[in-house]
């Protein structure tokens, strides 16, 4: 790995340094991690249905296969982030892609369904300490300059792909085999990719030694799992019982005290000096507020498709790999876009595009076809994200101090997961009220429809957002502490 103090740092090299062929494969093996922790996150959508009738789980139940897991990869990521950092980004990886990969397991041989969704939770808590660990190893084993504005497109588009894949690979092994592969074929991924791992990446750490703030950790969890809560207890007893307000300001109450915590102590696992960098705090803000719409796109196109459409899972698989293959082009595209459009106006443009595609999406019917109501809209709907993840990444990032590194990618990370993991709860809690209880295609296209244009007024806040609140310029400087 290429270790310069100015690869986690902001600013431009007067002379470019060229990657070496061994920094590329170190940036393969990142975002190898990062492809299997994203794709875990969409991957069992098509799977829910056999999942529901082999393990009896409810509505509810099914939410928090989903929901477990997301949580947990959110809620523990800025923990993860600072124990790279500390210990290692290295060994941070291994551990975190070593309990990711038991958890496969154990979720693949679930017999109940608490057991899978317990599962489900480890596996979000291996992702956790591993996602943080992979954007800091790819910015590190790259010199700043396009070099690694490439390599942060790389890692962004591997990660989209992941999402984008779930429903096509989820697809394969639920026709082919079973829903238990969904989890499964993690395994034989999961050791290729420790073994590469571990003979291309070298350990790298700031040097600093100080206590991981466990407190924080789990005030932040507890406090996020709770709102989450809180808002699928909506589908069921409405906004405004008590089982969906108390943990919904239960929640927010831990996460009052999760910054009132991080204020005081000595060590804290977010400091709050970051978010004096406008980018650092622009950007992981626009962050989340997309990632609220592209994880629940995944979700409701897979569902449409086979409840409303009529599609089987391998079907509904196939259908949606334009889509996969348009945000794996968008991530792609923003490099060589951002020295001409700027980080900031490009960022606009993808939500822009993607809010088109949303709002295409919200037209759809229940005889609708695959051009009009899947492939048209879906191409817009990801190459707009993809077109604005790898600026978001890159002005977060470089606003980052060497210290601090794995932090703020932990933050990245934790603001596009908890983004979907919040914004699945509440369009889920949109098309449920809209339908009613009904189940007919009619009615389930009209709760899906509205999921899609209160996503497209979610991604055109965003861009007025970043439009007004992003560094027009891509150069930034670290917070000071």
């Amino acid at each position: 790995m290429v270790h310069t103090e100015s690869a986690t740092s902001g600013g431009t090299e007067s002379t470019p340094i060229r990657p070496t062929p061994r920094a590329w494969l170190v940036v393969l093996a990142a975002c190898a991690g990062q492809f299997l922790v994203v794709l875990d996150v969409s991957v069992v959508n098509v799977a829910l249905p056999s999942m529901r009738t082999d393990l009896g789980l409810s509505a509810t139940g099914l939410q928090w296969v989903l929901n477990a897991y997301s949580i947990a990869f959110a809620g523990f990521m800025l923990l993860g982030g600072r124990a790279a950092d500390l210990f290692g980004r290295k060994r941070m990886f291994l551990l975190g892609l070593g309990l990711f990969t038991a958890a496969s397991v154990a979720g693949g041989l679930a017999q109940e369904g608490w057991q899978l969704v317990a599962a489900r939770a480890v596996q979000g808590l291996g992702a956790a300490v591993l996602a943080p660990a992979t954007l800091t190893i790819v910015t590190a084993a790259v010199p700043a300059g396009p070099a690694r504005t490439r390599a942060i497109g790389t890692w962004t588009a591997v990660g989209a792909a992941g999402g984008a894949a779930g429903g096509f690979v989820g697809g394969v092994l639920v026709d082919l085999l079973s829903w238990r592969w969904v989890l499964l074929i993690n395994v034989p991924v999961g050791v290729l990719v420790l073994i590469g791992a571990a003979l291309w990446l070298s350990e790298s750490r700031t040097g600093a030694r100080r206590r991981l703030d466990l407190p924080g950790a789990v005030l932040v969890t507890g406090g996020l799992a709770s709102v989450a809560y809180g808002i699928v207890q909506t589908e069921e007893v409405g906004w405004g019982a008590p089982a969906t307000l108390v943990p919904l300001f239960g929640g927010l109450a831990l996460l009052a005290v999760f910054v009132a915590v991080e204020a005081r102590t000595a060590a804290p696992l977010m400091p709050l000096k970051l978010f004096r960098s406008r980018a650092v705090s622009a950007a992981n803000v626009s962050m989340m507020l997309a990632g609220s719409t592209s994880f629940a796109m995944w979700f409701f196109m897979t569902v449409y498709a086979q409840n409303v459409l009529g599609y089987t899972p391998l079907q509904a698989g196939l259908a949606l790999i334009p889509s996969s293959v348009s945000v794996i082009v968008g991530s792609k595209l923003a490099p060589r876009l951002m020295p001409t459009t700027g980080a900031r106006n490009l960022a606009v443009i993808g939500a822009l595009v993607a809010a088109a595609g949303f709002g295409w999406q919200s037209t759809m019917t229940a005889d609708g076809t695959f051009l009009t109501t899947i492939l048209g809209p879906g191409i817009l709907m990801m190459a707009g994200i993809g077109l604005l993840t790898t600026p978001l990444a890159t002005l977060a990032t470089s606003g980052a101090a060497p210290a601090d590194a794995g932090l703020v990618s932990g933050l990245v990370n934790t603001s596009r997961t908890m983004g979907g993991a919040l914004g699945l709860a509440v369009l889920s809690t949109v098309a449920t009220a809209r339908t009613a209880g009904a189940t007919s295609p009619a009615a389930l296209t009209e709760g899906y429809a509205l999921a899609f244009r209160t996503a497209t007024g979610v991604l055109l806040a965003a861009a007025v957002l970043m439009l007004l609140w992003l560094p027009s310029s891509g150069r930034t400087r670290p917070a000071e502490g």
